[in-house]
């Protein structure tokens, strides 16, 4: 009789990967960072278990948006009291806050739930070329989705 094979945790290699987010485009990026945390790319994946890699994300603030993405996406979050809905264009997103942007596309891909909550501690986004990561000793991930 065989039987399915569910990876310990100890069995689990952790790597660290960074990706240069300049001039890629947001969701393409998203997706290829939503699989490595979540440990697709590797033969060990298990839905219900944590078998992914960190991932590092610098230059978000040169991530591209197709269209007219800039002006037409809309971002909404809710204070909780009644009429507290707040919006925000993803053109106003980019100059206050660029990380969220590409923070957002990615939580958006993971589970709902506490494994989802539990993958994104280990993505990291920065909006500049420069991490404090360096120790980790991070691999480059290549992503594809650049636009020409």
């Amino acid at each position: 009789m065989m039987k399915t094979y569910s990876p310990k945790s100890a069995d689990i290699q952790r790597q660290w990967f960074v990706v240069d987010a300049a001039g890629l485009t947001l969701g393409r990026l998203a997706t290829q960072v939503a699989m490595t945390l979540r440990g697709k790319h590797k033969p060990m994946y298990t839905p219900h278990a944590d078998t992914g890699d960190f991932v590092i994300v610098v230059n978000a603030d040169k991530v591209v948006l197709t269209g007219r993405k800039e002006d037409q996406k809309v971002y909404y979050r809710h204070s909780g009291y009644p009429g507290g809905i707040k919006e925000i264009t993803a053109g106003k997103l980019r100059q206050r806050f660029p990380e969220r942007l590409v923070e957002n596309a990615v939580r958006g891909m993971l589970p709902k739930n506490s494994l989802g909550r539990q993958l994104y501690r280990k993505l990291k986004v920065y909006a500049g070329p420069d991490h404090p990561h360096q120790s980790q000793q991070p691999a480059p991930l290549e992503v594809g989705g650049a636009r020409a």
